[in-house]
């Protein structure tokens, strides 16, 4: 399964220089919140609008090496990874900017990789 998750710019370098990804809401959270190809573009309007400096990370769901747990949000089921994510589970990444209106789309880029984890 794809699931997918946004994080700055700079996050990202420190996680290829480390050889690991842990976002600072980690230490306040304890998992690193995620959500599958049809939330991602709710959670990214609802929580980054008008935010620029983003990368979307698409992680295969089977090579993470940290549990996942599917938790309610309300009114759907989110995967939280209950560890750090190691760097191989990412098998894409791309810039992850909000369009004129301050609303993001979902890249095409992306499309296809989602389509091929259908």
């Amino acid at each position: 399964m794809l699931i997918l998750h946004i994080t700055r710019r700079e996050d990202w370098e420190k996680a290829l220089s480390k050889g690991e990804y842990k976002p600072e809401s980690f230490t306040i959270e304890g998992f690193v919140n995620c959500a599958t190809p049809d939330q991602i573009i709710k959670i990214a309007n609802a929580n980054f609008k008008n935010k620029t400096g983003l990368i979307l990370l698409c992680i295969d769901s089977d090579k993470v090496e940290s549990k996942i747990r599917f938790e309610s949000g309300g009114y759907e089921f989110y995967p939280h990874i209950y560890g750090v994510l190691n760097l191989d589970a990412v098998v894409k990444t791309c810039e992850f900017e909000p369009g004129l209106d301050g609303n993001f789309t979902l890249p095409s880029e992306i499309k296809d990789l989602i389509k091929s984890y259908t």
